[in-house]
């Protein structure tokens, strides 16, 4: 995978809810993967205290009780990524992990962006 492209997320998530958490990204990750995204990966932080850097504690705005989720997923490019995200937000699967109460976290406190590869292996 010469160049791609990726969407990334940081997540602030209670560790009270980290099962759940799982739970709902196995699946999401299935619908992505079954739409035409090329890799989709949640990481659950576990080396977060640094010293003399930003820790992704803080630019999460974590709170205590509270670890962050650091994810993506990768596309052939961004017209790729458009493509396979309106498939996935057009199928009713992925809507019903986020009703009734489900979200293991806020969705106002998540950061998303895309970013275009420049160095790949």
């Amino acid at each position: 995978m010469s160049q791609y492209y990726v969407d990334g997320f940081v997540i602030p998530i209670p560790t009270e809810n980290l099962e759940l958490y799982r739970e709902i990204a196995q699946q999401a990750c299935a619908i992505w993967m079954e739409h035409g995204a090329l890799e989709y990966r949640e990481c659950i932080g576990d080396d977060l205290e640094v010293k003399d850097q930003l820790s992704f504690l803080k630019i999460a705005g974590a709170q205590p009780g509270e670890t962050v989720a650091f994810s993506w997923i990768s596309y052939r490019s961004r017209e790729h990524r458009d493509e396979v995200n309106a498939k996935v937000m057009a199928d009713p699967r992925i809507h019903a992990l986020c009703k009734d109460g489900k979200m293991p976290f806020d969705c106002t406190r998540m950061a998303y962006g895309g970013f275009k590869s420049i160095v790949a292996s």
